[in-house]
C-alpha cells in the first residue's frame, strides 16, 4: 500500500519523499493526510502511523467495497506554510479523493478555505477547534474529537463547584488552538471570570521551553493551573510545576493526555493528580483490560503496528478515527464521488465507533458536522487515568 510520510523535514526546500510502494489499482480510494512526523509536535506522528497500519489491515482484508485504500501522508512538521504546500500536492498532483485526519489547528486553518474552494472532503480533522463545525460556510470540513471550548467549559464548571475560592492561571499555546480552550474556560466561568481567572501566559511553538511561563504563573498565587499545550510543552509544564512544588489543582487538556508520550516524559509521580476529560478508552486503564474493543485494538497493534506505543492515547485515537473513515466509505457504497462521501460523513447517527467511552457515539447531520460532543472527567493516579462523574454532553456544558 502506498504511503508514506515524509520522515525528514530534511530538504531545505521542504521536498517530500514517499517510501517505495507497490502499484495500486486505478480504482483505488486515494486518501490524503498531513501529520507532524517531525518538529515540535512530532509526538502526534504516532497517529499517522496508526492510521497507515489500520488501512494496511483493511486492504489485507479486501479493502472497502472491494477497493483498496491508497494512503498518502506527508510530513508538515506542524508548520502551516508546509501544510499548504503538502495539501496542494495531495489535491493537485496526487489527486486524492478525500483528505482525512490532517492534524493541528494552525495547520488546518491554513488550508481551510482552499480545500472548501476545491470541494475536497476534509474529514475528521485531528483538532478540536470549534471552527470545524461550520457546515454553512465550510461544508466540506468536519471535525472528529470534542471541541476545545466544550472541554474548557467542562473544567470551568467543575472548578467552580469543587475548588474553594478558585484562582486560575492558564498556560496556553498562542494560536487558535490555545485561544479556543481559553474561550471555553471563560464561557464556563460566566460572570465570575474576572474574579476567578487571575493569570494567563501564552507561549509560542518555536520557543524551547515554557519554564519561565510556569514560574510566572505560580507567582500569581493561583491555586488552579490549566495547561493548554501540545505534548512537548505539556510535559515541560507538568514537570516544572511539580519541581517547584506548586500545590495547585492541575488540569491538562485532552490532546496531551498520552501516558507514553507526555506523562512518562514529565514523570509519572509529577503527573499524579492531574485532571482531564476523555472520550476514548485509555489502554492502560484496568477496567478495560477485557473489553472486546480494546482486545481487538491490542491484536491490531501487535500484528500491524508492533513498534507502536500501546501506552499512548495517540494510537487509540488513530485507530478509532481511521475506523470512522472506513465506516464512512462503506456507507458511501459504490458511489465514492466527493459529494457522496460528504453525504455519508454528514449522516452518522448513533454510530458506536470502537474505543469510545460508554454512552458516547458519533452523530452528524448536514447542519452539525461535529461527530463527538461528550466527555467524562478523569484523574491520573500515577499509573493510569481514572474516570469520575457522569458523561457530560455539549448541550449540558
Amino acid at each position: 500500500m502506498i504511503n508514506r510520510r515524509t520522515l525528514m523535514a530534511a530538504a531545505a526546500a521542504g521536498a517530500a519523499t514517499l517510501t517505495a510502494m507497490p502499484a495500486m489499482a486505478a480504482d483505488a480510494i486515494k486518501i490524503g493526510n498531513t501529520n507532524p512526523y517531525s518538529g515540535p509536535a512530532s509526538a502526534y506522528g504516532q497517529i499517522g502511523r496508526t492510521v497507515e497500519a489500520y488501512f494496511e489491515m483493511i486492504n489485507a482484508e479486501g479493502g472497502v467495497n472491494g477497493r483498496q485504500i491508497e494512503f498518502i501522508s506527508y510530513d508538515d512538521a506542524y508548520s502551516p506554510p508546509k501544510t499548504v504546500e503538502q495539501v496542494r500536492r495531495l489535491v493537485e498532483q496526487d489527486e486524492v479523493d478525500v483528505l482525512f485526519g490532517t492534524l493541528g489547528t494552525p495547520t488546518n486553518t491554513a488550508i481551510h478555505k482552499y480545500v472548501n474552494a476545491k470541494k475536497v472532503p476534509h474529514l475528521f480533522v485531528a483538532t478540536g477547534a470549534s471552527k470545524w463545525n461550520d457546515p454553512e460556510n465550510f461544508p466540506w470540513t468536519s471535525g472528529w474529537q470534542p471541541n476545545y471550548p466544550t472541554e474548557g467549559a467542562i473544567y470551568a464548571q467543575w472548578i467552580l463547584a469543587n475548588v474553594e475560592n478558585p484562582k486560575i492561571a492558564v498556560l496556553y499555546q498562542n494560536d487558535d488552538y490555545g485561544k479556543d480552550y481559553l474561550h471555553g474556560l471563560k464561557s464556563g466561568l460566566g460572570g465570575r471570570v474576572d474574579e476567578v481567572l487571575i493569570a494567563e501566559a501564552p507561549y509560542e511553538v518555536a520557543q524551547p521551553t515554557v519554564d519561565s511561563e510556569v514560574l510566572n504563573l505560580q507567582a500569581s498565587g493561583a491555586n488552579v493551573f490549566f495547561i493548554v499545550a501540545t505534548p512537548k510543552f505539556a510535559a515541560q509544564a507538568i514537570k516544572k510545576s511539580a519541581e517547584i512544588g506548586w500545590e495547585a489543582e492541575r488540569f491538562l487538556n485532552n490532546v496531551s493526555i498520552s501516558v507514553g508520550s507526555v506523562l512518562q516524559p514529565a514523570g509519572l509521580e509529577a503527573s499524579k493528580g492531574l485532571i482531564s476529560a476523555g472520550y476514548l478508552m485509555e489502554a492502560d486503564d484496568p477496567q478495560w483490560k477485557d473489553d472486546p474493543a480494546l482486545l481487538a485494538w491490542r491484536e491490531f497493534m501487535n500484528k500491524w503496528y508492533p513498534d507502536g506505543d500501546q501506552t499512548s492515547s495517540f494510537t487509540v485515537f488513530g485507530y478509532s478515527s481511521a475506523w470512522t473513515m472506513v465506516e464512512t466509505l462503506k456507507r458511501a457504497g459504490d458511489d465514492l464521488s466527493r459529494e457522496n462521501i460528504m453525504k455519508a460523513a454528514s449522516s452518522l447517527e448513533d454510530v458506536a465507533a470502537p474505543l469510545l467511552l460508554p454512552g458516547i457515539t458519533l452523530n452528524t447531520s448536514p447542519t452539525d458536522s461535529a461527530p463527538i460532543e461528550a466527555m467524562q472527567l478523569m484523574r491520573f493516579n500515577g499509573e493510569s487515568w481514572e474516570r469520575f462523574g457522569e458523561v457530560v454532553h455539549a448541550e449540558s456544558s
